[in-house]
């Protein structure tokens, strides 16, 4: 399709053909050839939007006017705005960055003193500090130091289970350590059982048991010991002192004092009784200094010898001793 052309044309001639004609127009003659510049301008855009649009089978409408393709104005403005404040906190960020990395002692090893192996975390020197709870597998001290764990409140060890549930606790606070666990076992260094408690009882594991307090130890139940002796040049004493004392054996209970007396005081009666069995009193002397005296074997021994009796209860007194015996004539029974 011909689209015609247009040439500005001054009085002088064309325009454009000699950069020295331009110097001589006047100011009237330049105002006008600048608008034919432009208009020739603008029909140069039409003739090439209308070359590149002659494949469509219609023809397209030809724009009027020519818009600028660019961000301009306060678009702009904000745009470089917003690209220093990037640059502003990128710089911030950095700085913070190596501010963190010299305060914290950052290395290739670890932090600081605080080294980080393939096997863990191993502290060279100082002293640890944790805010937070702290998980961990195994906790080792240094070779040549103790392991020391301080807190200003209390210090607590939890195991957990795989859903997280709480199955043993080691609280010791400053006035009390606490325990909580479903069985308790204490083993020696050669792995052999000292203690071990549970719901239903406590076992000892070693042969004795020792009590050094001066009080002794206070049962409030039964107790169930094969052998119960005192130290070396000390007294053995069983009390119970508003109720009563019963030591129960299905084999029998032996009471050996092997260099000191045996003493059974009560403030009532003294029972010694054998169901099947005899009492025996086994010894070279046998005394009985309180048993009382008949009003008739009183008076009247010169020898001061006297006679046991026995009533039909099984009261036993004394009577005076003569030829024959006394005890019919002076009954005490």
């Amino acid at each position: 399709m011909f689209q015609p052309r247009f040439y500005c044309i001054s009085r002088r001639g064309a325009l454009g053909t000699s950069p020295r004609s331009h110097l001589h127009l006047s100011l009237q003659h330049r105002k006008e050839a600048l608008l034919c510049l432009i208009t020739q301008h603008r029909q140069m855009v039409r003739e090439q939007y209308v070359t590149t649009t002659q494949g469509s089978s219609s023809p397209r409408p030809v724009p009027d006017h020519v818009y600028k393709i660019g961000i301009y104005g306060w678009r702009k403005r904000c745009l470089y705005l917003f690209v220093l404040l990037l640059i502003i906190i990128l710089v911030i960020n950095f700085a913070l960055t190596i501010w963190i990395l010299r305060v914290m002692w950052f290395n290739t090893e670890g932090m600081g003193l605080l080294q980080v192996h393939s096997d863990g975390v191993k502290l060279q020197e100082g002293e640890s500090e944790f805010l937070f709870p702290v998980y961990a597998q195994e906790i080792h001290s240094r070779e040549d130091s103790s392991l020391l764990v301080h807190s200003s409140e209390n210090v607590s060890l939890n195991a957990r289970n795989e859903n997280g549930n709480v199955t043993g606790r080691i609280s010791v606070g400053p006035k009390e350590a606490q325990g909580h666990t479903q069985n308790l076992l204490i083993n020696s260094h050669n792995d052999n059982m000292l203690f071990t408690a549970d719901g239903d009882q406590a076992v000892i594991g070693p042969d004795k048991l020792r009590v050094t307090g001066p009080e002794g130890a206070l049962f409030q139940h039964s107790v169930e010991v094969p052998l119960l002796k005192s130290e070396l040049l000390k007294d053995l004493r069983l009390e119970s002192p508003t109720r009563s004392l019963s030591m129960d054996a299905p084999k029998g209970v032996h009471i050996k004092a092997l260099a000191g007396n045996i003493e059974a005081a009560s403030n009532m009666d003294i029972i010694l009784q054998s169901s099947l069995g005899l009492l025996v009193l086994d010894a070279e002397t046998v005394r009985m200094p309180s048993l009382p005296l008949s009003e008739g074997g009183v008076s009247g021994s010169a020898q001061s010898l006297y006679e046991v009796c026995v009533c039909p209860s099984g009261k036993l007194f004394l009577s005076k001793a003569e030829v024959i015996s006394t005890c019919s004539e002076n009954q005490e029974c």
